[in-house]
């Protein structure tokens, strides 16, 4: 098994692309936490803005994407994109491990991620929003935020998405290559 992890692309269509060819194009799956097109008016313009050409290489994916409806995903982003974006949050089942993913603005505190996490026994726990990186276990449960591969909030700006094997959790800065966090899915598991 191999998920692709990724979130608050808005709109960075290159972003997406390198992300792609590095990490995800032999993956089985694709997880979205959200704020897929949209930049908006308080962030400075990016180079690589060009949510339509973001919209075509997300429409025209090969492999499957799930997404969560962030706070920048709006009616008229959901129109061009041929996939849902309709919920708060996504769940997926692969291989009996249980996925959660939402953005993370209506969820930001830890207790509001915990109840979520085990009312729905997540085995991970996907969010986004801070565009920051968050790598931990708490309790039975790991959450992750893979951060921003455009708009990083990291004091040293580097831009991530994470990848989910059968043996562990990777944070990936795009750019260099580097493992920036790492943890063993399996670890401290109990059955």
């Amino acid at each position: 098994m191999k998920v692709g992890i990724i979130s608050d692309t808005h709109g960075c269509e290159m972003h997406w692309a390198l992300a792609y060819d590095k990490y995800f194009k032999d993956a089985d799956l694709i997880i979205h936490a959200g704020d897929v097109l949209y930049h908006g008016p308080r962030n400075p313009m990016l180079e690589d803005y060009n949510p339509a050409g973001l919209a075509a290489r997300i429409n025209n994916c090969p492999v499957p994407v799930l997404i969560a409806k962030g706070n920048c995903d709006s009616e008229v982003d959901a129109m061009v994109l041929e996939l849902p974006v309709e919920s708060p949050y996504v769940y997926a089942m692969i291989d009996g491990f249980r996925i959660v993913a939402t953005h993370g603005h209506k969820v930001m505190r830890d207790a509001e991620k915990d109840a979520m996490a085990g009312h729905l026994r997540a085995d991970l726990f996907i969010s986004g929003h801070i565009h920051t990186n968050v790598l931990e276990r708490r309790g039975q449960t790991i959450f992750l935020n893979p951060g921003s591969p455009a708009l990083s909030n990291r004091a040293d700006k580097r831009q991530t998405v994470a990848v989910l094997d059968d043996t562990e959790i990777r944070i990936i800065d795009i750019q260099t290559d580097e493992v920036l966090m790492r943890l063993d899915r399996n670890e401290h598991k109990h059955c």
